[in-house]
């Protein structure tokens, strides 16, 4: 059996550098939001993941100047001294705070054979034009800088070796701008690198938990030119028991032609509308919020309409199926333009700003899938609906890179 992973020489901060250095990941943020971010941080990765932001305001972010820009940017700070390679191969340890939260995982690079046999799993499809800038991207630069989000199944030994290494002097410790603790440990004692790589090929599968066009680019990279270290990809990999998946709400711009009293009674149908006095925030699998004309109702659907399908049975899967396609007619709401998707991270309040301005007739909250189901539906061959997980928190750019020199 063919290695899951393999440590890697990491391009990270030089001592001291990391505050300047790291960045909210590239497609979190557009060209305005990233311009204002690295304003006056002329170390700041966005320079390097975001390029456009040095180049006019109307320029194109998939032209080739755009990518030229990247590849220069990352040249000067390697050229300044801001970044440094790792002599030697390491992992990493990489523990993400948010609040009470911790999470903690391991930064490596994981293998494009594994992920074209499917031993590193996907759960969605990817769009050709993401795919293509992200190959642009990586072959402009010489170098994969953005991680592929990664969830392993708990492995007790794995994380005693994670928890050994953050009791050791971290080589970046991070408060990004909203609130997240980002620290990173170098892993470099050969006992414990081969330990790790026994552990982690030992797991029948990785999963990707975001990074879909990233790993995708990766095999399309390594299938052009394979051999080396284009053979792998840039990961963080986390305890699927640590990670925490945030709910992913919907909201939709009218109801379908319907007013809201006959909407209320074709959703009885299938779901138990209760009205309620406060937030419907779900607490289960099968419960639902809706909000309507400033009111909440709990929705709970018929339990015999849940299949054992492992993508059938997903709460994104019974809204659509169930309401949103039959009801308000929305068919695909991957190209349709009344609904809206609205990540948990923003609260119900949010939810209710969107219906209450009048800009949207009613919004549904939603239960959080599990990192359990998506890895249900991965180990199926299946893909998950659009919008379906909302990781929190994320991983920085920057602090970890990888370098295809060979």
């Amino acid at each position: 059996m063919s290695h899951l992973i393999r440590p890697f020489r990491a391009l990270r901060p030089a001592p001291g550098r990391a505050p300047d250095v790291a960045a909210p990941p590239y497609d979190v943020l557009n060209a305005d939001e990233a311009r204002k971010r690295a304003a006056g941080r002329p170390w700041s990765f966005l320079h390097i993941s975001k390029p456009e932001i040095d180049l006019p305001a109307d320029t194109d972010p998939y032209a080739p100047a755009v990518y030229a820009k990247g590849a220069a940017n990352l040249a000067a700070q390697v050229a300044a001294g801001v970044l440094v390679r790792d002599p030697q191969p390491a992992y990493y340890a990489y523990r993400l705070r948010m609040g009470d939260h911790v999470q903690t995982g391991l930064g490596c690079v994981g293998s494009v054979a594994a992920y074209d046999a499917n031993r590193i799993r996907r759960h969605e499809f990817t769009r050709p034009d993401k795919e293509d800038d992200r190959v642009r991207q990586i072959t402009a630069l010489n170098a994969q800088t953005g991680p592929v989000l990664l969830a392993w199944p708990a492995e007790p030994r794995l994380k005693a070796i994670l928890a050994t290494a953050t009791a050791t002097t971290p080589v970046a410790d991070v408060t990004a701008d909203d609130g997240i603790v980002h620290t990173v440990w170098r892993i470099d004692d050969p006992a414990a690198i081969a330990a790790i790589g026994a552990i982690v090929d030992a797991m029948p599968a990785l999963y990707i938990a975001d990074g879909h066009h990233r790993s995708a680019a990766a095999s399309r990279v390594s299938a052009a030119r394979p051999g080396g270290s284009r053979d792998w990809f840039l990961c963080v990999a986390f305890p699927h028991d640590e990670m925490r998946i945030l709910d992913y709400n919907r909201v939709v711009r009218d109801l379908n032609g319907l007013d809201p009293a006959a909407f209320l009674a074709r959703i009885a149908a299938d779901f138990r509308p209760e009205p309620v006095s406060s937030q419907a925030r779900p607490s289960r699998p099968g419960e639902f919020g809706l909000y309507l004309e400033g009111r909440w109702y709990r929705l709970q659907v018929r339990p015999e309409l849940v299949p054992a399908d492992p993508v059938a049975s997903l709460d994104v899967s019974l809204l659509q199926d169930h309401l949103l396609r039959p009801v308000l007619g929305i068919g695909d709401p991957r190209r349709d333009k009344r609904i809206d998707f609205v990540g948990g991270i923003r609260g119900l309040v949010e939810l209710e700003r969107r219906v209450d301005s009048g800009e949207m007739a009613v919004a549904f909250a939603l239960y959080p899938t599990s990192l359990t189901a998506l890895m249900a539906v991965a180990d199926a061959g299946e893909v998950m609906p659009p919008k379906s997980t909302w990781f929190e928190p994320k991983l920085a750019d920057g602090l970890l890179s990888h370098v295809l020199d060979d």
